[in-house]
């Protein structure tokens, strides 16, 4: 009887040793998966998240220079109008995270800020110069630098770049749905996402 008493509990620690080493390779297995699954994602995103427009500035650039004093001066000017596609991207290839399974915890700690491209097309129109004050290539230097400062206070003022981290967070989103739902926590700086609306929370915080 203690033969069989014996051999039934060995029987029984054998099954319950098992079936807990079966268990901790199907919870590494899951985990690998989960693991796995989050970094296609990560990469899935990778991509420039584009948001273009075009915006018109018309400016009058005047330039004087005097003459034997202030007797006489030399004039030029020109009407400029340029037509401008401009680009804002997002290279999430340059996203840096730290990726903890133990704790089953994704912490993004960098988001790449956004690159804006501006590709004026310039016209001219009334041009006119002194003989003693001609148009040079400084002048039209001058001219595209002033107007690209010009245009980049407008884009900055615009939707475009709010569009632009809208598209952002929509990115993120699809990182927290699923991070989410394989039950791991997401976490951008010191703070734990718990719902998109708190990614909405943390728009003006997110690119720094």
């Amino acid at each position: 009887m203690k033969k069989v008493l014996v051999g039934a509990i060995i029987a029984l620690a054998s099954v319950l040793i098992y079936k807990s080493c079966a268990d901790e390779r199907e919870r590494k297995t899951l985990l690998q998966e989960s693991s796995m699954l989050i970094q296609q994602e990560l990469k899935n995103v990778s991509k420039l998240i584009v948001t273009e427009g075009h915006f018109v500035e018309v400016y009058n650039y005047k330039d004087s220079r005097e003459l034997f004093g202030s007797l006489v001066t030399a004039d030029k000017k020109a009407l400029v109008v340029a037509n401008a596609e401009v680009t804002i991207a997002y290279d999430l290839s340059k996203i840096a995270y730290e990726m903890d399974e133990a704790n089953k915890t994704i912490k993004i700690t960098r988001i790449p800020e956004a690159e804006i491209k501006i590709n004026p097309d310039f016209e001219y129109y009334d041009v006119t110069a002194d003989y003693l004050n001609p148009f040079k290539a400084g002048d039209y230097n001058l001219i595209k630098k002033n107007v690209n400062q010009s245009l980049l206070k407008k884009i900055e003022a615009s939707s475009l770049v709010s569009n632009a981290e809208n598209r952002l967070l929509s990115e993120l989103s699809k990182i927290y749905v699923l991070t989410n739902s394989l039950g791991w926590t997401l976490v951008y700086g010191q703070n734990s996402i718990d719902s998109t609306e708190q990614l909405l929370d943390l728009r003006k915080t997110m690119v720094d």
